[in-house]
């Protein structure tokens, strides 16, 4: 502390501190988040409850027509309707979130990055601005690969996973779609024969090469939220 405050900035790390602002714009997608996790886990038990009594587990058994067709003795289907009203209310909150999220993104996206995870993204990352260099991105993100060096010796290991869970996955999602829907993307060319359909690269190489494209990703964002860059060059179209 004492060397920071001595005017040795590198001495310790700051953190910013996100605005009231950005964290209320947070907690909807974050609430969205939690409310997929609960249906997810009340969905598993129906269908667990289905497997243990020999039953074949019907997809979606909590859905109104699903539900009224499902052929199990009358006790596991009281059971099941304890459930299935929560669901059907989940579900509900769900696309009431999903559509407010939506509505809340650029008009003009690429195409393939999705208005869900481009609000996803923004909010997490909270202000685009305050990243100096394409470093600060791609550390803030967490899929750098961490690092031991000692003199002449240079080892790097696995991603550091550093910074923010949420944002880290949102990109590694999108990533996979613009590999789809983003052929001409630079990223993606570069590691296309990795990434591509059939490819027989093994499931490590894959991991890696995703990596590196949702890192590519966010700093190509920062470039374009920026200012800096416009989509068409970076092999992106709308």
């Amino acid at each position: 502390m004492d060397r920071f405050v001595q005017g040795n900035r590198e001495a310790l790390a700051l953190v910013r501190v996100p605005t009231e602002a950005e964290e209320q714009k947070r907690a909807i997608h974050r609430q969205r988040e939690q409310l997929v996790k609960a249906r997810k886990g009340l969905e598993a038990q129906g269908r667990s409850l289905l497997v243990n009594h020999g039953m074949e587990p019907a997809s979606n058994w909590w859905k109104g027509r699903t539900f009224a067709q499902l052929q199990v003795p009358e006790w596991m289907k009281e059971l099941l309707s304890n459930s299935q009203p929560i669901l059907l209310a989940l579900e509900e909150k769900i696309r009431a979130l999903t559509a407010q999220l939506q509505a809340a993104a650029i008009s003009k996206q690429p195409r393939g990055l999705g208005l869900l995870s481009s609000v996803v993204i923004d909010r997490e990352i909270g202000s685009w601005t305050r990243f100096k260099n394409r470093r600060q991105v791609g550390s803030y993100t967490g899929l750098c690969p961490g690092e031991y060096s000692s003199g002449n010796t240079r080892v790097q290991s696995c991603v550091t996973k550093h910074g923010n869970p949420r944002l880290r996955a949102a990109l590694v999602e999108t990533a996979w779609r613009l590999v789809r829907f983003q052929p001409n993307y630079k990223p993606v060319l570069k590691w296309r024969k990795i990434l591509a359909k059939g490819a027989l690269a093994t499931g490590a190489a894959r991991k890696k090469a995703i990596v590196a494209v949702a890192r590519q990703l966010a700093v190509d964002l920062w470039r374009i939220r920026t200012g800096r860059v416009a989509i068409e060059t970076l092999g992106l179209i709308n």
